[in-house]
C-alpha cells in the first residue's frame, strides 16, 4: 500500500513556509487512554530530564497546582524542580479569555510566573483570530547527546484540573466547573499519544515555529497588551537553544503531524495563510473509507464535518459510521446550552440522512449511573488510519482554532482475520486496529488483555456487539434497574430536540460565536479546506 494513499502529500499540505516534513516513518506510538496513565509516564519523563535537556510544552489550560499523581508533583512542582535542574523550560499557554466567562487567565497567568520564577519561561500567546484559542496540547523532551531518549506527548489532555480520571471514571478529585449533570467530579475519557523517534523531531519544530514567530504576542488586542506591560508580563520570547536532530528510528509506525492555524490579518510566518491540513487529512482519509469509521470527539459538531461523513455512507453501502459523543454539553444555562446542541443535533441529522442503519452514536455512564464526559479526540478508519490530538469535529477545529494531531499508520499488518476488512488489498495495521478495540473493551467491559476480543476484531461483528450492549443497558434502566446491571458502559445517544423559536437564534449563535470559519472568504466561497 503506497503510504500516499492515505496521508497528505507535500503539495496536499499546501504549506510550504513550514519546515514540518509530509510525514515520518519507523517511529513508535503508543496511546495512552485517561488522563491518569498520560501524567503518570509525564512525570517519569520529566524526572529523568538532566541540566542542558529540553522540555517544551503548549497549552490550552494549566493549573499550576493540579497533582499529576495522587501525592505529588503537581504541574508547576514537575516543571518548576526541571527549571531549577537546569533543564531548558520553555511553554507556550494560550492567554486565555478572563475567568469571569469560565476560562482560565489567571490559571495559566500563574503556571507561568511559577516556573518562571524557577528559571524557566512561558509565554502567553493571543496570537489567533477574534474568539480563537491555542488548543495545541504537546509536551517535547529532549536530550542533546542521547537522542534515543527524546520523548513527545500530544493529543487532547491538558495539564489541568478535571483531567486525571481512570478507567474507573470517577472523576478527578481536582474538579473544573461543568455543567450540574456531571456531578461534582464529572468523569472524563480522554487519550494522549506517547510518541519515540523522528516524529518527536517534527513535533519539536512545531513548537519552535510558534515561539520563534516574530508576531506580538497580543498582535489584536491594545487592552490586552497594556494589561501585560503593566504587570510586566513577559512578552519577549527568549532565544531556544540549537535544535537537534531527529532522533533514530525505533519502530514501525509512520506519523504525520497535522495542525490548524487560522487565516490570519497578520499572517505566521509559518503559515502565510494559515494551515489546515488537519481537516485536509480527514477529507482524504474519509473518502477511503469502506467498512468502518470509528470515532469519538467532545463535540462532532458542524454540517461541513457532517457532509463529509454522510458522502463516504452514502457512496459506500457496507460502510458504517460508530461516534462515541458526551451525554451533555458541558456548559449549562439558557444562553449557553442551546448553542451546545444545535451543532451535533444538526450534524448527527445530516449523516443519518445519508443512512440511519448504519450511524451509531453512543454516550457513556460509569458503574454507577452518571455520565462521563467524553473529551477524547479519536477516529480509526478501516483498522488502517488513526488518529488523536487536540481537534474536535467541528469547523472551528479545521478552521479557526491552533490544533494538534498525529495520525499514525502502522507498517505491521495485523494477522487476526478479517485481515483486509476494507477489500482494498491496504490490510489491517497493528497499530489502529489495537487502538479501537482497546477503546471497545472498555466501554463493552471486556478484558483489557484481548482475551475476551470475541466479535470485536472484525468491524461488522464489533458494530453489532456495540449496539447490542448499548440496548441491553438501556432496557435495563427503563425496567427501574431491576436485576444485575448488564456488562457495558455504552448507552444509545440521541441528541435532544430543541424548539423552533429557539432554533432561530441558537443555530445563528452556534455558527458565528461557537463553530466560527477561520478561513479566507475566497476559500469559504471555494468550499476549499
Amino acid at each position: 500500500m503506497p503510504i500516499e494513499d492515505w496521508f497528505l502529500t507535500v503539495e496536499e499540505r499546501n504549506n510550504s513556509a513550514s519546515a514540518i516534513p509530509a510525514w515520518s516513518r519507523e517511529n513508535s506510538a503508543e496511546p495512552l487512554i485517561h488522563g491518569a496513565t498520560y501524567f503518570d509516564r509525564l512525570v517519569d519523563a520529566v524526572q529523568s530530564l538532566e541540566a542542558g535537556n529540553h522540555l517544551f510544552f503548549t497549552d490550552w489550560r494549566g493549573d499550576p497546582d493540579e497533582r499529576l499523581r495522587p501525592g505529588g508533583p503537581t504541574v508547576a512542582e514537575l516543571f518548576s524542580a526541571a527549571a531549577k535542574r537546569g533543564v531548558v523550560v520553555k511553554g507556550l499557554m494560550w492567554r486565555s479569555h478572563l475567568d469571569r466567562f469560565q476560562y482560565s487567565e489567571a490559571e495559566n497567568r500563574h503556571l507561568g510566573e511559577d516556573i518562571e520564577a524557577a528559571g524557566g519561561e512561558v509565554l502567553l500567546d493571543q496570537r489567533v483570530r477574534w474568539g480563537g484559542s491555542h488548543h495545541q496540547k504537546l509536551v517535547v523532551l529532549r536530550h542533546p547527546g542521547a537522542p534515543e531518549r527524546d520523548v513527545a506527548f500530544a493529543g487532547g489532555i491538558d495539564l489541568c484540573h478535571s483531567r486525571r480520571d481512570d478507567a474507573s471514571h470517577r472523576g478527578d478529585p481536582q474538579a473544573i466547573s461543568m455543567s450540574p449533570r456531571y456531578g461534582d467530579n464529572p468523569p472524563w475519557h480522554d487519550v494522549q499519544l506517547q510518541l519515540h523517534g523522528p516524529a518527536v523531531g517534527a513535533l519539536d519544530s512545531t513548537f519552535r515555529e510558534r515561539w520563534n514567530d516574530p508576531a506580538p504576542l497580543d498582535f489584536h488586542s491594545p487592552i490586552a497588551l497594556v494589561k501585560d506591560k503593566l504587570s510586566g508580563a513577559d512578552l519577549s520570547p527568549g532565544k531556544l537553544p540549537p535544535q537537534p536532530p531527529d532522533p533514530p528510528p525505533c519502530g514501525t509506525h509512520a506519523v504525520q503531524v497535522l495542525r490548524t492555524y487560522p487565516d490570519v490579518r497578520r499572517a505566521f510566518d509559518f503559515a502565510p495563510h494559515g494551515e489546515r491540513t488537519i481537516a485536509r487529512a480527514y477529507s482524504k482519509a474519509v473518502r477511503r473509507a469502506c467498512r468502518l469509521i470509528y470515532v469519538e470527539d467532545q463535540y462532532l459538531w458542524s454540517e461541513d464535518v457532517a457532509n463529509l461523513f454522510a458522502a463516504a455512507l452514502s457512496e459506500n453501502p457496507d460502510l458504517h459510521l460508530v461516534a462515541v459523543v458526551p451525554r451533555y454539553p458541558d456548559v449549562d444555562g439558557r444562553l449557553e446550552l442551546p448553542p451546545n446542541m444545535v451543532g451535533r443535533e444538526q450534524a448527527i441529522a445530516v449523516c443519518r440522512e445519508a443512512t440511519r442503519d448504519r450511524v451509531h452514536v453512543f454516550d457513556i455512564e460509569n458503574h454507577s449511573g452518571n455520565p462521563v464526559y467524553v473529551h477524547a479526540k479519536v477516529c480509526v478508519i478501516d483498522d488502517v488510519w488513526a488518529s488523536v490530538g487536540s481537534d474536535n469535529l467541528n469547523r472551528r477545529s479545521w478552521t479557526h482554532d491552533s490544533e494538534l494531531s498525529c495520525a499514525v499508520i502502522d507498517d505491521t499488518i495485523d494477522d487476526r482475520p478479517p485481515t483486509d476488512p476494507a477489500g482494498t488489498g491496504d490490510m489491517a495495521r497493528v497499530f489502529a486496529r489495537n487502538l479501537r478495540l482497546s477503546l471497545m473493551r472498555e466501554h463493552l467491559d471486556r478484558a483489557v488483555d484481548g482475551s475476551e476480543d470475541d466479535g470485536l476484531i472484525d468491524p461488522v461483528s464489533a458494530v453489532e456487539a456495540l449496539e447490542m450492549s448499548a440496548s441491553r443497558l438501556a432496557a435495563w434502566h427503563e425496567s427501574g434497574r431491576r436485576g444485575d446491571r448488564p456488562p457495558g458502559r455504552l448507552l444509545p445517544h440521541e441528541p435532544e430536540q430543541l424548539g423552533r423559536l429557539t432554533r432561530l437564534w441558537a443555530l445563528p449563535a452556534y455558527r458565528m460565536i461557537y463553530d466560527p470559519d477561520g478561513r479566507s472568504v475566497r476559500s469559504r466561497l471555494r468550499g476549499h479546506w
